[in-house]
């Protein structure tokens, strides 16, 4: 038995749907690890508050939206990593002895999840969302895309998610539900819950491109059950929540010496049925 203990938890609002609580606490019990791990209502604005109060209790956080851009303008020292500073966006603390660190593995937990899928390459990709998921996805993909285009619902974030791209010069669409996806092979839809029904609702008959959709409950979303529909590969967003919770969890303790994955998967695919 490990010696190890550990406790975190999952900020953000909602948060009663998340099932970071289980991944977390399964890979405690399968790693022999004495801790907890909790989901906790935070609402934006109120991240700040929440560590000065909270945050000496826990040993890391995993944060959701709306906290992943919050978190780079917190008014205490947090040393945020040049990932981090790079995509504008922070899915993780991590406190040290009293000293905060932050980090996103949204990123490498999107490339794993592609990986895993057998995939490592695309030549034309459309980003649905231009948020902190977005942004983390679109620093994936610098290494791995041809071209890269973002359908935006507003241009207010426009600037922040170019800026993540050092190697390919992407180009913005403005949010239009009958967008022809033809010409894509990886579309990553990244907008909240219902957002891009209108989009499923004009896709073509037939396509043969890959679907990563970042939501996983309910699943399938309409999008991801159209998308099969019509022939298309789909990726849930299950799998992103995944891997970016194994790298997380890298960074506050040693999973190396146990693969976990597949356990993982089947107690987060049980939860959602």
């Amino acid at each position: 038995m490990s010696n190890k203990t550990l406790k975190g938890a999952v900020l953000g609002f909602p948060i009663e749907h998340s099932l970071s609580p289980l991944l977390h606490k399964t890979a405690f019990q399968l790693l022999d690890i004495v801790g907890e791990y909790t989901a906790i209502e935070v609402q934006g604005g109120k991240l700040e508050k929440f560590i000065i109060e909270h945050g000496y209790q826990y040993d890391y956080f995993s944060l959701t939206m709306p906290l992943k851009e919050e978190a780079l303008e917190l008014g205490i020292p947090i040393q945020i990593d040049v990932l981090g500073r790079h995509i504008q966006s922070l899915n993780t603390l991590v406190n040290r002895d009293g000293h905060w660190s932050a980090t996103s593995t949204d990123g490498s937990g999107f490339l794993k999840a592609l990986s895993n899928a057998g995939f490592d390459r695309f030549e034309n990709v459309l980003i649905l969302g231009a948020g902190g998921t977005a942004r983390a996805v679109a620093g994936a993909l610098d290494d791995i895309a041809g071209s890269v285009d973002v359908m935006r619902r507003s241009v207010r974030r426009s600037a922040a998610i170019a800026s993540c791209f050092t190697k390919i010069e992407c180009e913005f669409l403005d949010w239009d539900d009958q967008i022809d996806l033809r010409k894509y092979d990886l579309v990553v839809n990244t907008t909240p819950s219902g957002a891009a029904d209108l989009v499923a609702d004009n896709l073509a008959s037939h396509t043969d491109a890959v679907l990563f959709d970042v939501l996983y409950k309910p699943w399938p979303t309409l999008l991801a059950r159209r998308w099969s529909d019509a022939g298309g590969r789909t990726i849930s967003g299950l799998e992103l929540l995944l891997y970016q919770g194994i790298d997380q969890l890298n960074l506050v303790t040693s999973t190396s010496d146990r693969a976990i994955e597949s356990e993982l998967r089947i107690a987060l695919s049980k939860a959602i049925g």
